[in-house]
């Protein structure tokens, strides 16, 4: 199931980014791609996805085989509640569009549903990491494609022309599906993924993207509003000087450690088991790396000016989901953890506890 699904997103995505690819194909597979990485994942966790008859209880039949659920059932059943509504949401406007498209105007309804089609192959891309591994990403198949659409004048005209084309009944389609919906879900990146694309300029080392992901959550609350607020302007930079970011991470090795103590029932070293994470994981170079800049910069960057590491948010939570618990921690490092006492523990949950009510 895995395999035909991974076929099938990468054949999406090719159908996508080729210039002369079919926006009806690219729905098609999508659409099988997530119908089958959701039956996988039900079949891991030893889910019945087959329709059953009410009254009798009988698998429903189709040429002798049980049938089993489509996208939208899989759907409901996967993402049932709000935290993950945008998920759900995006797959589910997808699969009315695949209902709907008409043939003579899918280029361009493919240019208006830019942001939403990027963010529905993100979500599966994340939903088949985190149900089965690494191992099974597809990031180091896929690549950021080359466009003209959104780097000339030409271009941009284009995009609002093709808009203004749609027909009414596919602008009603999607009209009707947000209407109602929540803001905070339309404004989700996971519903409607949009970029603005921002030329560097400036000295790079051999280790720069051509492309580089920010992910908005590791963005400081200012940065947050300059953001929103280039989205809401609409504002387009076409040159910009070169600016250094390293100090966004903001943390130290030692406030890694305090942190992801914090959320633990035993003690966390910056020194020992912190280091030995971070080598495991590759997110840094060694302290005598010939080029210290190559880190993983979802994990870590090289502060160059004060020559050290500092580390991110998203490092804390992965540290804390790769060893939260006293077996997890067993099976990384070999050895028992140092469990707080008593008294510690409860000092924690009433320090956490405080800080609570004065946030409240």
């Amino acid at each position: 199931m895995l395999n035909e699904s991974e076929r099938h997103a990468l054949k999406a995505v090719d159908e996508w980014n080729c210039s002369t690819g079919n926006f009806s194909d690219f729905l098609t597979h999508m659409h099988k791609a997530w119908l089958y990485l959701l039956h996988a994942e039900f079949k891991k966790d030893g889910v019945d996805f087959n329709y059953k008859d009410r009254q009798t209880g009988q698998y429903k039949m189709i040429d002798g085989e049980p049938s089993a659920w489509d996208l939208e059932q899989c759907l409901k059943k996967r993402y049932p509640d709000s935290t993950d509504a945008a998920v759900r949401r995006n797959a589910e406007l997808f699969v009315a569009l695949r209902n709907k498209v008409e043939h003579r105007y899918e280029h361009n309804l493919k240019i208006v549903t830019g942001g939403k089609a990027q963010a529905l192959v993100m979500n599966y891309e994340q939903e088949r990491v985190a149900h089965f591994g690494l191992d099974y990403s597809l990031a180091h198949l896929l690549r950021f494609p080359i466009t003209l659409q959104s780097l000339t004048t030409e271009g941009q005209a284009q995009q609002r022309e093709a808009a203004a084309k749609l027909p009414k009944g596919t602008r009603d389609l999607v009209t009707r599906f947000e209407a109602g919906m929540d803001q905070a879900v339309k404004d989700d990146l996971r519903y409607d993924y949009r970029v603005r694309l921002v030329p560097i300029v400036g000295n790079k080392t051999d280790a720069d993207l051509a492309v580089e992901f920010v992910n908005y959550n590791d963005l400081t609350d200012e940065e947050r509003e300059v953001m929103m607020e280039a989205g809401r302007t609409g504002t387009v930079v076409t040159k910009m000087k070169h600016i250094e970011v390293t100090n966004k991470a903001k943390l130290r090795a030692t406030t890694v450690a305090e942190r992801v103590e914090a959320r633990l029932p035993f003690y966390f070293s910056a020194y020992g088991e912190h280091t030995e994470m971070w080598r495991r994981f590759n997110v840094r170079p060694a302290k005598d790396a010939t080029d210290p800049c190559l880190t993983d910069a979802r994990y870590c960057i090289y502060d160059e000016p004060v020559k050290t590491y500092l580390y991110t948010d998203a490092w804390v939570e992965k540290v804390i989901k790769e060893i939260g618990t006293v077996e997890k921690y067993r099976n990384f490092f070999g050895k028992k953890p140092r469990m707080k006492n008593v008294a510690t523990l409860l000092q924690q949950a009433a320090s956490d506890e405080s800080a609570i009510s004065k946030s409240a």
